[in-house]
């Protein structure tokens, strides 16, 4: 089974910090980024790697030097846009030449580097066969609580305890088919909206994505201490 990566990389991660965009902080060796794309390559079911930057995106040529200098040459890059689903629908048009509509695509957060081979397995063997997709995801553990929308300050009230048996965390890489993927942005677009993720785009025209459990560990970086945690996972996936 052939399928395509997309990785949307375009955006600022403010809550990162400053200094450099978080998918090119240094990890174990690496940068994030290096990780995130690392099982994908590892994969020869993957035809190509499409990672969507940023415009003012100075970091990626040294990646991509790297990338190449190790043999990696499946891997290419196109302009990103302004929201996650303008950049995953943009690296999907660079590849309207050589997918076909049925064929699968993934698309996997530059900033998730603790993926697990395994996981990624599972996800295709669970879904290739499926007619719609769904993606990796993993059950909610803490409690929740709700607060209102407006007006909560920054230490806002509890207005209710959420029930939480039946929700989850969407983690990433997303699998879906090009085709459906493609009308299912298009049709959001156009309609002014922009999805949280892939699944969320499907879901609005009434399929349902098919959530496959995964390691809770796939985490993403979003602030600079998340980088300690992602190190250590790495490093015991290593011992």
């Amino acid at each position: 089974m052939r399928y395509w990566l997309v990785m949307p990389a375009a955006g600022s991660g403010s809550r990162f910090g400053p200094g450099v965009r978080k998918q090119y902080a240094p990890l174990e060796g690496r940068t994030v980024i290096e990780w995130a794309l690392a099982p994908f390559l590892a994969d020869r079911r993957c035809a190509q790697l499409v990672v969507a930057l940023a415009r003012d995106d100075a970091d990626w040529k040294k990646v991509a030097a790297r990338l190449a200098a190790s043999g990696a040459s499946a891997v290419t890059s196109v302009e990103g846009g302004e929201r996650r689903s303008d950049s995953v629908r943009r690296a999907l048009a660079s590849l309207a030449a050589s997918a076909s509509p049925s064929d699968w695509v993934l698309v996997h957060d530059a900033a998730r580097p603790c993926l697990d081979p395994a996981d990624l397995g599972r996800l295709l063997d669970r879904l290739g066969t499926h007619p719609v997709g769904g993606l990796l995801a993993t059950r909610v553990s803490d409690t929740l609580k709700r607060t209102a929308r407006i007006g909560g300050g920054a230490d806002p009230p509890v207005t209710e305890t959420v029930e939480r048996s039946d929700l989850w965390r969407a983690l990433t890489p997303q699998m879906f088919r090009f085709g459906p993927l493609c009308a299912a942005l298009d049709g959001a677009h156009a309609a002014g909206r922009f999805p949280s993720d892939e699944a969320q785009a499907l879901e609005w025209l009434g399929e349902r994505p098919v959530l496959v459990e995964g390691d809770s560990m796939n985490l993403k970086i979003t602030l600079a201490a998340d980088l300690a945690l992602a190190a250590a996972v790495l490093r015991a996936r290593r011992a």
